[in-house]
């Protein structure tokens, strides 16, 4: 992303902020593992919003006094012996290239909190704002969590705002490099989803499928997947989140993948059903043309202005008549057994990305999946098709193109393949 996209960014939160403020926003770093190791570092997604920035443990301090604004940054102090370990830190220097933020705006994480004393002793500041997201009653403490109550303690006359739902909802509509960021993820996604269509057979395990889009990903350089892959085959897809993928998949069964990439750390989402040996048997042409059925009204409706809860009506409504005339459910209220997610979500920094959508009318610079399914457990048939669709002016694009979707396209593409082997 261009420096201009973050210090927009900022710009906006500042607009939402009252005088007199301060907000500080942490990257966050990796948790400790088992014994010297930890889990890969994934930043904060809001805090790389405001920022750009995605190593470990950086602060950014933004403040806002009689009109005045200003962004400072703290990283760590360089340390030569850990350098030889495990390489530099982020220099002062490559921090403010990479927020746009002023060189002499950059100051050491050891001076955060002495700097903050002093500004808070300085001028009359009242409000403060932190990112104080939390997803469980249990769910560990984050850096924002801990800073909130060492603040309160010490400085009780402040007046705490939660800025993790006013920053979620500046996301949920995506600029144009966003947008085509999260298309050329898209489109490493569709080369992985071919490539292990070219080479599928029955009899492989469910990881060996999974290694094949893996290789695509570490061949376009992409080093992080937007979520764990499912690559579930037979009863395993009826399985919404499977993902053991350590299963074989035999002759005649349909394999569920769900993958996609992420770049910039912006991400895809592709849902992808097929026959590993090449050939639908009747019965799973048939559930496999209703959930496409599904798939393609549903994305015809996609237009600002619709609400976002008719996409889900619609799709239960396509599937529930379709079910019906083959036998398969009597009554609406029986498809429950065999469709039980939503078929849309919205798609940006985060898989399930964030921003209040569900209450919501559709606009322009949305970005959301389209992902209808059917699990019949007791035929071991998991179908669900899915791509990912930015919100236009008039209606929406599908950003995923160039994938085989119908029977006879998945087909005729898994023939080729073995034709040329």
């Amino acid at each position: 992303m261009e420096t201009s996209f973050f210090k927009n960014n900022r710009e906006r939160f500042f607009e939402l902020m009252e005088d007199r403020s301060i907000a500080v926003f942490f990257a966050g770093e990796a948790p400790q593992s088992s014994g010297d190791q930890q889990h890969p570092f994934v930043p904060n997604r809001n805090f790389y919003y405001l920022s750009g920035i995605t190593e470990p443990k950086i602060v950014l301090l933004l403040t806002k006094f009689e009109g005045k604004k200003e962004a400072r940054l703290f990283v760590e102090r360089p340390n030569p012996v850990m350098a030889k370990w495990i390489g530099e830190s982020l220099t002062k220097e490559e921090a403010a290239e990479a927020s746009g933020i002023e060189a002499a705006n950059v100051s050491y994480l050891d001076e955060f909190h002495g700097f903050l004393q002093s500004l808070l002793l300085s001028l009359p500041y009242e409000h403060v704002y932190l990112d104080l997201e939390k997803r469980a009653w249990n769910a560990p403490s984050t850096p924002a969590g801990r800073f909130a109550h060492g603040i309160k303690k010490r400085y009780p006359y402040l007046q705490l705002h939660n800025a993790y739902h006013a920053i979620c909802d500046m996301r949920l509509i995506k600029t144009k490099e966003e947008i085509e960021t999260i298309r050329e993820a898209g489109r490493i996604t569709v080369e992985g989803i071919k490539h292990v269509l070219r080479h599928a057979k029955p009899g492989m395990k469910e990881y060996e499928y999974e290694a094949y889009f893996d290789f695509v990903l570490k061949s376009n350089g992409v080093k992080h997947h937007a979520f764990h892959t499912i690559a579930a085959g037979g009863k395993n897809a009826t399985v919404l989140h499977y993902e053991r993928n350590d299963q074989t998949v035999r002759d005649g069964e349909l394999l569920l993948l769900d993958l996609g990439a992420q770049v910039d750390l912006y991400n895809a989402d592709i849902s992808y059903t097929f026959p590993v040996n090449g050939k639908f048997t009747e019965r799973q042409k048939t559930i496999y043309n209703i959930v496409l059925k599904a798939l393609r009204e549903v994305t015809a409706l996609i237009k600002p202005g619709v609400p976002f809860s008719d996409l889900q009506e619609h799709t239960k409504k396509v599937l529930a008549e379709e079910c019906q005339k083959i036998g398969l459910i009597k009554t609406p209220e029986e498809l429950s057994k065999y469709y039980f997610h939503g078929v849309s979500h919205s798609l940006g920094l985060d898989t399930h990305d964030v921003g209040r959508l569900r209450d919501q009318k559709l606009a322009p610079g949305m970005v959301l999946t389209v992902e209808p399914g059917l699990y019949i457990e007791e035929e071991g048939i998991g179908v669900r098709i899915e791509d990912d669709v930015v919100v236009t002016e008039d209606g929406c694009e599908v950003l995923t193109t160039g994938l085989p979707r119908t029977v006879e396209e998945i087909e005729a593409f898994m023939a080729e393949a073995r034709s040329g082997q």
